[in-house]
């Protein structure tokens, strides 16, 4: 029998290796070719579904399959997390990756995944600042005012949240580590109530997502003090950021989408250019300004290192104020 010439084998070695590339290529082209589940670990009809849902319609429009938005409430979306975790790593299997994500790395001691390491960043969706607002009744009227009222009386300012390690709580305790002031934490199940407290005096500040808080402000009900986020809202231009007091102050929420690890960059680089492609789409960054968002157009390795950079600081906000889920 004749042997196979050497550099025979070494072509048919060659095109062995590149089955795998070929294959990855090919399935990337054909995803997706059935319907898509993205996970939102919070129940319908709040922001983060919503935002969900928007992307879902828009990707189901641009890639030709249906987007599934399946809800997974529960452990401050860590429920969701982890169905998404243990799914197969096929790009059919997504996640609403939300700020609540960076906070329970460190909130929660027992967790069955590390979301850094098992959730691959896919692409970031939007970010919304808080505002700082007090009751009309409260004497300061600026943030100045507010930290040295703050100082003169500590311990005598209730400060409402939406719950222990929600968003507007760790804005407000990240706000009493740079500054040095001393409020007492009130949390309630969810903004509503909180904002009725703050409302009827009953507290006397809130760090609240703009978006609920927006009309009582213009009502005057509320006064605005500052806003969260790293630049002036353009719903509350003439508000100033709380950075131009407290420098290198900033707290927002954001969403984005990620999946199992494993999944092909192929994938992950589809769904990222068709993302982005929808954040740069004048009907969907109208939709999200409505909901006081500002669209979040990154590369998959940006939101990585921003998921990253997020994590590491609610973690030193989290250990700072001893925060424990309830």
């Amino acid at each position: 029998m004749k042997l196979p010439h050497r550099r025979h084998l070494l072509h048919l070695a060659a095109g062995a290796a590149a089955l795998p590339a070929i294959s990855r290529v090919a399935f990337a082209e054909t995803y997706p070719s059935r319907p898509v589940h993205l996970f939102v670990g919070f129940p319908p009809g709040g922001p983060g579904d919503i935002i969900a849902r928007l992307m879902g319609q828009w990707l189901s429009e641009r890639l030709g399959q249906q987007f599934i938005i399946e809800n997974r409430p529960g452990a401050a979306s860590n429920v969701g997390t982890e169905a998404v975790v243990r799914a197969t790593p096929d790009g059919y299997t997504l996640l609403l990756a939300t700020s609540s994500n960076a906070i329970n790395a460190t909130l929660y001691d027992t967790l069955n995944f590390n979301f850094i390491h098992d959730i691959v960043p896919v692409a970031g969706i939007s970010s919304e600042p808080c505002v700082m607002e007090v009751n009309p009744s409260f004497p300061a009227k600026t943030v100045p005012e507010f930290i040295a009222y703050a100082k003169a009386n500590p311990g005598k300012i209730n400060m409402a949240s939406a719950g222990n390690g929600s968003v507007p709580h760790v804005a407000g305790e990240l706000f009493k580590m740079m500054t040095g002031v001393d409020m007492i934490h009130v949390p309630y199940r969810g903004a509503a109530p909180a904002l009725t407290d703050l409302l009827g005096g009953q507290v006397q500040v809130m760090f609240d997502l703009i978006v609920s808080s927006i009309a009582h402000i213009r009502a005057g009900r509320l006064r605005a003090l500052a806003v969260t986020g790293a630049t002036r809202s353009e719903e509350l231009p003439d508000i100033p950021t709380v950075a131009e007091f407290v420098p290198g102050y900033e707290a927002t929420a954001w969403q984005g989408i990620g999946a199992p690890k494993g999944t092909p960059a192929d994938i992950v680089d589809k769904l990222n250019q068709a993302i982005n492609a929808g954040l740069a789409d004048p009907n969907i960054k109208t939709r999200l300004a409505d909901l006081g968002a500002t669209p979040m157009l990154t590369t998959s390795g940006k939101f990585g290192e921003f998921i990253a950079n997020e994590t590491e600081k609610w973690a030193k906000v989290i250990k700072f104020a001893h925060i424990k889920p309830v």
